[in-house]
């Protein structure tokens, strides 16, 4: 069984109505796991950079921050960890590459998923890098061409 929490922690944008849960549940069930437990956050800029200076040492907002439950190349057991998300950063991603938020959205929940799950475009080599875009844009392709259910 696969469990996603999905919590809106902010008030400037409306997320409500984006079925991230459902989103969640297809990608980890495209990524084969049949048992996970999940969070999805949904912050603004204010909160997101108090993240990334506290837990990475980073000044500014970023768009999005996994929190993996287990450490090492990847999840042991159930839960997977946390998905923290800037509405605000992918709202302004998303205008300036004149796309939708909610694909903006969906592609930077695939992105937190990937790393939760062990993929590591950051530390890894740079095919690492390129095996976790094509598996992220198959994702992509693959969750957009389904109906999502909010």
């Amino acid at each position: 069984m696969v469990v996603i929490d999905v919590q809106n922690l902010q008030e400037r944008l409306p997320a409500e109505d984006l079925p991230l849960g459902e989103w969640a549940s297809q990608v980890i069930g495209l990524l084969g796991i049949e048992e996970a437990e999940l969070s999805v956050v949904v912050v603004d800029d204010e909160e997101i950079t108090e993240l990334n200076r506290s837990y990475l040492g980073h000044e500014g907002p970023t768009n999005v921050i996994s929190f993996p439950q287990q450490e090492g190349d990847g999840p042991v057991g159930d839960h997977l960890g946390d998905v923290v998300i800037s509405i605000e950063r992918a709202a302004q991603e998303a205008a300036e590459a004149g796309m939708d938020l909610d694909e903006r959205m969906l592609q930077l929940l695939i992105h937190g998923i990937c790393h939760l799950v062990g993929f590591d475009h950051e530390r890894g080599t740079e095919e690492d890098a390129a095996r976790m875009e094509e598996v992220e844009e198959g994702l992509f392709l693959t969750v957009m061409g389904q109906p999502a259910q909010a």
